[in-house]
């Protein structure tokens, strides 16, 4: 049996996961822990832990009480992330902290605290929820991009760093996901309806991602049609951004 820790355990791709998670110990971590105790009422192989994923000392603190508590993380999932879409000047400063808190710095902070222990016994995988906008820049998603784009940064560094220990990272990589993440990010619609035909259904990302675990696999990209948009971003840069801006500036 595994014990796999997830943050952001309320969000669409977390819930997604579940049903293919029943034979797995389950540490679920999210701001409500009243909303993840209902979600999840039917998996009884779990604990829930409240925690403010701005709060450095916090997330230290829980890690601490969970190998205390449980004795070994065998898979770590950073699902936690939020995006606010906006033309770049108009992000107030506690926005754009707030942003990089709970996007980078928390992911960076569970990697550290959980990633140093599995190096320790040469043993794990940490599975990083990022996005196709830490690959490639898109209009109004100026923060939101540039935590992504630190949060890839950071997972291929640690790859190499702990790819000594047996340590596995892994980089998933969608584009936009029909989930609750567009109440905040596009809440009036238009961006989804705009971006249909590129929504990816959670439950398709969470497949994935869970077959993916214990292996050695590097990064996955969806859809596919985005993985070749970025593959032609990385190779025409100038034409890339033209098109970025003009004919598929969806927000």
């Amino acid at each position: 049996m595994r014990t796999i820790l997830i943050t952001g355990a309320s969000g669409g791709i977390a819930q997604a996961m579940m049903p293919l998670l029943t034979d797995d110990f389950l540490i679920l971590l999210g701001r409500n822990v009243e909303k993840i105790e209902a979600l999840y009422s039917q998996h009884s192989n779990k604990v829930v832990y409240g925690i403010d994923m701005t709060d450095e000392a916090s997330i230290a603190n829980l890690v601490e009480k969970i190998y205390q508590d449980y004795g070994q993380i065998d898979v770590l999932v950073n699902n936690a992330g939020y995006a606010i879409y906006d033309d770049f000047e108009q992000f107030s400063d506690e926005q754009v902290r707030d942003m990089f808190d709970v996007n980078l710095f928390a992911l960076m902070s569970f990697c550290r605290h959980v990633g140093k222990r599995m190096k320790k016994i040469k043993s794990g995988h940490i599975i990083n929820i990022v996005s196709m906008s830490g690959k490639m820049a898109t209009a109004k998603s100026s923060v939101y991009s540039a935590t992504k784009f630190a949060a890839l940064g950071f997972s291929d560094t640690i790859r190499l760093e702990l790819a000594p220990y047996q340590v596995g990272v892994t980089t998933v990589n969608p584009g936009p996901v029909a989930t609750s993440f567009f109440d905040q990010a596009d809440p009036d619609g238009s961006y989804q309806k705009s971006v249909k035909s590129f929504l990816i259904q959670p439950e398709v990302v969470a497949k994935k991602i869970v077959a993916a675990m214990g292996t050695k696999k590097r990064e996955i990209n969806l859809p596919f049609i985005l993985n070749v948009a970025h593959k032609f971003y990385t190779v025409f840069p100038t034409i890339s951004d033209y098109l970025a801006r003009t004919i598929f500036n969806y927000k």
